[in-house]
């Protein structure tokens, strides 16, 4: 069976890829493999999160649908939590629960674009962002990748690619793959930037809840629904990565046409994790700050042990899980240099090509699956690669 041409040109799934690579190794117990590759919280959900989800098994209302938006009882609870944690929300009719961020993403730009149409779109990008573009025939324009600037977005060079098919100003903060946070004031003129221009501002904020700070005011305007639409996950926030918990929001006129499209892609977000979704907003504000600390420790201990060490990688911009890294290699792309740090040093990471153009010499590592104990001999393996 023959796929589209379409589809075939897009790059596979990196994560797939890269661990595809693991089948051609052996691993000793005196090099264990390290693995820097998927952003995956090394911590489970609490307890009582846990507890919470097995006594939801004995109700036989768990096992049906939901209205396509979610449960209002869940809406109203995630908006209570942005209110906490952005002294600003949104109603829950702004709101529409997602199969983890990735489909919000897809309810956004299939509402929002038409084939042809385009979104500019910061390098590095996250990867599913490109290939959801690219499967849905909406064309990146792709803002330079600046390593003087670590990779933040320059609101003079994005305003100069926006011509009369842009639909949309995508940017993701904290960065996957940079870990780099916009500052609050920029978000805001990016906005002021989209408002100008009858365009859109799109934020994929998966690791808002890892910055230690609100990450916008964007909530407290009373247009943002204008011109704003935020990509939400709650699977970093809450360990639930598995159970695929995000949120498209927007404008209600706008969530009231994307829900054409969750009713013919998902239905619904299944309830399991919307019961999971508004445990956590109920009562793990705690154990979120606790965990938020525990991750900006951890990328503290991996910049100082980074930067200690004689690797011969340089250290672009870093935060939040992750860290990009320029490799030594001129002769090697990312992918050979990611391929060869498997093979010879048993450490896993993403190649740069994987996150757009012209980032061969680079790599993404991801921290956020390793306890701190490991990492001294993650950055041991990349001395020695």
């Amino acid at each position: 069976m023959q796929a589209s041409k379409h589809i075939e040109k897009i790059q596979p799934p990196p994560i797939t890829e890269v661990k595809n690579w693991l089948a051609e190794q052996t691993f000793s117990a005196d090099k264990p493999l390290v693995d820097l590759c998927q952003a995956v919280p090394s911590y489970s959900p609490p307890a009582e999160l846990i507890q919470h989800l097995k006594s939801s098994l004995d109700d036989p209302a768990t096992f049906k649908y939901s209205p396509d938006e979610g449960l209002p009882e869940v809406r109203q609870e995630v908006c209570a939590w942005y209110q906490r944690h952005y002294q600003g929300a949104p109603k829950p009719e702004q709101l529409c629960l997602s199969i983890g961020a990735s489909q919000a993403f897809w309810l956004a730009v299939s509402t929002l674009c038409r084939p042809g149409d385009e979104v500019i779109i910061q390098l590095p990008a996250y990867f599913d962002h490109l290939m959801g573009l690219q499967a849905l025939d909406i064309k990146p324009v792709y803002a330079p990748f600046d390593p003087a600037n670590a990779g933040q977005p320059d609101l003079q060079t994005i305003s100069r690619l926006i011509n009369s098919k842009t639909r949309a100003i995508l940017l993701v903060t904290p960065s996957n793959p940079t870990g780099a946070v916009i500052p609050a004031e920029q978000i805001n003129a990016f906005f002021e930037l989209a408002e100008a221009n009858s365009i859109s501002l799109i934020l994929d904020e998966t690791y808002n809840a890892f910055i230690g700070t609100a990450p916008h005011f964007l909530f407290n305007r009373s247009d943002w629904s204008h011109h704003f639409i935020q990509i939400a996950s709650f699977g970093k926030t809450f360990a639930l990565t598995g159970l695929r918990c995000g949120a498209l929001i927007a404008d209600q006129d706008f969530i009231q046409q994307a829900l054409k499209v969750q009713d013919s892609m998902a239905v619904c977000q299944p309830r399991t994790a919307q019961l999971a979704l508004k445990f956590g907003c109920q009562h793990l504000d705690g154990w979120i700050a606790k965990n938020g600390l525990i991750m900006r420790q951890r990328h503290d201990d991996f910049k100082t042990a980074f930067q200690g060490a004689d690797t011969g990688f340089e250290l672009i911009a870093s935060g939040s899980f992750f860290a990009w890294v320029k490799h030594p290699w001129r002769d090697l792309t990312g992918r050979q240099a990611a391929r060869r740090l498997v093979a010879e040093e048993h450490l896993i990471c993403l190649p740069g090509e994987a996150f757009g153009p012209g980032l061969e010499s680079y790599l993404r590592l991801s921290f956020g699956n390793i306890e701190s104990s490991q990492i001294p001999e993650a950055v041991a393996r990349l001395q020695q690669g």
